[in-house]
Formats: C-alpha cells, sequence, structure tokens
C-alpha cells in the first residue's frame, strides 16, 4: 500500500479539495457491536451526518428555503443574515426552490465529493412543504446521484410521510427531546397545531404524540431515521437515557445527543435566563450511558441551516446567492462517480492501515485516555495547530483509538492579535486530553501546552495509527515514573 502519509505530503498545500479527494464528516458508535446488512451500508456509506467514517471524506450541504416554523424551542432564535454564527436556526440568506436547485448544482460540480442535501430550515421544512417538496422535486430531476434528506420536528411527519417517500427522500432526522410531557412544557414555548396555538404541557403532548407517530411511520416507510436529542442540564439530562431506549425500540437508526447552545448574545430564552449547557464530561457521560444500546452520533457539530462543506468546515460564504446565481453549474456525473472512486480506494487504504496498526493489540485492563487530534478530513492527522477551529477527540486504550466528540475553539494563529487568550481557552477545551497530535506546531504553543501537562506530537499520517504510537510511549513513560 502507499503510505497516505508519504502520498499526500506530496499534495500541494493549494489544492482544492476536490483534487485531495481524487488522491485520497450521522455516524455508527464504533464501540458498538450490532451488525449492518451490505444495503444497510450502502444506504449510509456516503452520509457523513449517518456514518462517522463517511464525514471525514464526503460533505453535505443546507439549503435555506423553510423560514417559518410551527413550534418555538426555548433554545432556538432563527436569524437571518449571520455570516458568523454557527449554530442551527441560522442562514444568511433564503433562497428560492429554483435558487436551491440552482445552488446544489453548482457545489455539486466545484465540490464534487458532495453526496448529500438536507432542507434544516431556519424554520422546520414540514411547515414548508410546498418550498421544501419543490425543492427536492428539482434536484432529483438533476442530480440524480445527491442523498436527499431533511429534518424536522416531527409535528407534520405523518401527514407527509407519503410524499417522503415518494421522492426518495431516504434519511429524515426528527428532534426528540423527551417522551414525558412535563419535561417538554419546560422545553417549548408553543405549538402551533391545525390553526390553534398550544402552550405548556398540552403543546408538549400534541408534539410527543405526533412525534411517536411520525416514527412509527418513518419505520414502516423503511426510511431511516436519526433522532437529535439536545441536552439541558437540570431539564432532559437524566431523562435522555429513557428518550434512547424508546426511540431505539420504535426503529431509529441513530440517536445524536447534542449539547444546548446557549449563549445570551444568541437571544434564545435559555440563553436569556441563564441556562447553561453540558460540559464536555457531562455530554460524554450520557452518550456513554446510551451507547451500548444503539449506534450514537458523536461526530454533529450542530451545523448552519445553510451549511456547505464537509463537517467541521462551513464554505456558505463562498456561495452566497449573488455569487452562485452568476455560476454556471458544471454539474458532471461521471466526474463525480470519478472523484467518488477515489475516495472509497483512499478510504480501503486508511482501513488497512489502521488494521495493520492495531494487529495484535490485545492488552486487557488498559487505562483510557484523551487525545485531542488537529485534521482537515480525510481521516488523517494533517492539520497545522495554529489553523485548527476545532479538535476531533479520541478515546485510546492501547487497544484501539476511537473517535468519541469534537470540541470548538477559537483559531490559534491572529496574525499577531489575541494568541495569549486563544491559548488558555484551547488549553482549557482540551484540558483532560493527554496530547495533541498535528501536522505542525510552533514552539510557543508547544511550551504552553507542556507546562499544562498536555503532550504535542508532530505527524502526517492516519488518525488511529499515529495515536496508537502515542499510548505506547505515554504508558511506557508512566510505567518507568512508577
Amino acid at each position: 500500500m502507499t503510505s497516505p502519509s508519504t502520498r499526500l505530503l506530496t499534495t500541494p498545500a493549494t489544492e482544492s479539495p476536490t483534487t485531495q479527494a481524487k488522491s485520497g464528516g450521522c455516524g455508527c458508535d464504533s464501540s458498538t457491536t450490532v451488525e449492518m446488512d451490505e444495503k444497510l451500508k450502502e444506504r449510509i456509506a456516503k452520509h457523513p451526518c449517518y456514518s462517522e467514517d463517511a464525514h471525514h471524506h464526503y460533505a453535505r450541504m443546507h439549503v435555506a428555503v423553510a423560514p417559518a416554523c410551527n413550534i418555538q424551542c426555548n433554545y432556538c432564535n432563527r436569524k437571518y443574515d449571520c455570516a458568523n454564527e454557527s449554530r442551527p436556526g441560522v442562514v444568511s440568506e433564503l433562497l428560492t426552490p429554483e435558487e436551491a436547485a440552482h445552488k446544489a448544482l453548482v457545489i455539486a460540480g466545484k465540490i464534487p465529493q458532495m453526496t448529500v442535501l438536507g432542507i434544516a430550515g431556519p424554520g422546520d421544512p414540514l411547515a414548508n412543504p410546498e418550498k421544501t417538496f419543490r425543492t427536492f422535486e428539482l434536484i432529483a430531476d438533476k442530480a440524480p446521484d445527491i442523498k436527499l434528506c431533511l429534518s424536522t420536528n416531527g409535528l407534520m411527519l405523518t401527514e407527509y410521510i407519503d410524499r417522503i417517500k415518494q421522492l426518495n427522500i431516504d434519511h429524515v432526522t426528527v428532534t426528540f427531546n423527551t417522551i414525558d410531557p412535563e419535561i417538554g412544557a419546560q422545553i417549548y414555548s408553543w405549538v402551533h397545531y391545525k390553526r390553534k396555538r398550544y402552550r405548556g404541557i398540552e403543546g408538549a403532548k400534541i408534539l410527543l404524540e405526533k412525534q411517536m407517530e411520525g416514527l412509527q411511520a418513518l419505520k414502516e416507510a423503511d426510511i431511516l431515521c436519526k433522532v437529535n436529542s439536545v441536552m439541558i442540564p437540570g431539564v432532559n439530562d437524566q431523562h435522555l437515557v429513557e428518550v434512547n431506549k424508546y426511540i431505539r425500540e420504535n426503529g431509529a437508526f441513530l440517536h445524536n445527543i447534542m449539547p444546548l447552545i446557549s449563549a445570551p448574545e444568541h437571544g434564545t430564552h435559555f440563553g436569556l435566563t441563564g441556562q447553561r449547557g453540558p460540559t464536555p464530561k457531562e455530554l460524554k457521560s450520557v452518550q456513554d450511558n446510551c451507547a451500548g444500546n444503539m449506534k450514537m452520533m458523536r461526530h454533529c457539530r450542530q451545523c448552519r441551516a445553510d451549511a456547505v462543506g464537509l463537517l467541521g468546515e462551513d464554505r456558505s460564504q463562498e456561495f452566497t446567492k449573488d455569487k452562485i446565481l452568476e455560476m454556471t453549474p458544471e454539474y458532471d456525473l461521471e466526474q463525480r462517480a470519478s472523484v467518488h472512486d477515489g475516495i472509497e480506494k483512499f478510504k480501503e487504504e486508511i482501513k488497512a492501515a489502521k488494521e495493520k496498526a492495531s494487529a495484535g493489540k490485545t492488552s486487557a485492563n488498559n487505562p483510557k485516555i484523551l487525545v485531542a487530534v488537529a485534521t482537515k478530513g480525510s481521516g488523517l492527522v494533517n492539520q497545522h495547530f495554529g489553523h485548527a477551529k476545532e479538535f476531533q477527540i479520541y478515546e485510546v486504550d492501547g487497544n484501539e483509538a476511537h473517535f468519541v466528540s469534537h470540541r470548538k475553539i477559537d483559531q490559534y494563529c491572529q496574525g499577531g492579535y489575541g494568541e495569549e487568550a486563544t491559548s488558555e481557552h484551547i488549553i482549557k477545551a482540551i484540558a483532560d486530553c493527554k496530547a495533541v497530535l498535528v501536522s505542525k506546531i510552533g514552539n510557543c504553543p508547544k511550551e504552553k501546552l507542556q507546562e499544562a501537562g498536555i503532550q504535542t506530537v508532530e505527524a502526517y499520517d492516519v488518525i488511529e495509527k499515529v495515536a496508537l504510537e502515542f499510548y505506547e510511549q505515554y504508558v511506557k513513560e508512566l510505567g518507568n515514573k512508577e
């Protein structure tokens, strides 16, 4: 096999993501023992949200065609023209279905590793059925290789299940925060159903009943369902194990437990009333408690409603309405297929490298540690410390290394401005990690990390390989100290 590190080190830094894909992120918890049949594997293989492996290699895009919503969540404030915020419900501009289809074709040509088009707002797609389904019709007709998916609160799911199936929308995400109306009354301000607005427990009960019916309808229609749950400390955090049990027993494929985003400047009810979000440790604990029951998605980036690119990156500002309307679509099915073939071949090389790195490692009772990884995708340690805007967190026990979360950070390299404060923020974000794996790092941040007890590893190779090699060194040094 050609070493990924050797081969990709020769890739010029100016090469586009498309070129890199030719040479060379929802997902399944790697600890699960549930076996998937080949057909199911094929259905999720190129969906970066439903497959943790795919999210390293394939991109998605969201089109903002659905402004209206039929419920008001206390964690949501739908904002427009917010280029610098990255969270659900935020967009820079709204599109018509025709504009959205044009944008999809433009991006499918510019980013051929884009495999999924989703409608996730900024409101609820099924509260805007005409715009939502017209968009899907146009794209399905002109770009048959792009997977279609939508995210919904579930209130109107049963009413549109036949239309969803007719359009071959094979992936649907439902936000399921509770199965207890009393808890729901703390999460939802109001629910608008059949021309009437309901509040409190009454509204939460209507929403829950429709969500439960919708989950069953998806199961009967053989549509893959991912359930999103927002973890709200003191409200539903202890209850999410019950939610997990219910959705597992009623056909959900994947559970995504996300942290509440509640900064006061976002203007949400929870943000303005001081409701905090969970710490990374709290979030991981709940995810771990649910992981033995069903597949967990841990790589969600809580994307904007107009996000474009790999998970963990957002290229939406490259494709604003004024720019894309001047671009001629260069959608080429054969060229896209060729890029995807290249990605699949590269994934096989990565898989072989992982297997080789973990071969023969059967040690028992190894202590588990966390490491932070700077990566631009492709399953590699391939990003400079100073350029990282997030770290992927891997748990390593000597036998294997597997992805458990990601943590957003402020970019360290800012032209000399604010780097002292930024380094403190970064160290705080990864304080529970024993090392940070990067392609390069400067002496100053390296020294600060070492002072904080975090080792640095410079490499350009498969993440699991680098993590396991560090682990061997870490355990050896730990033994020498004892």
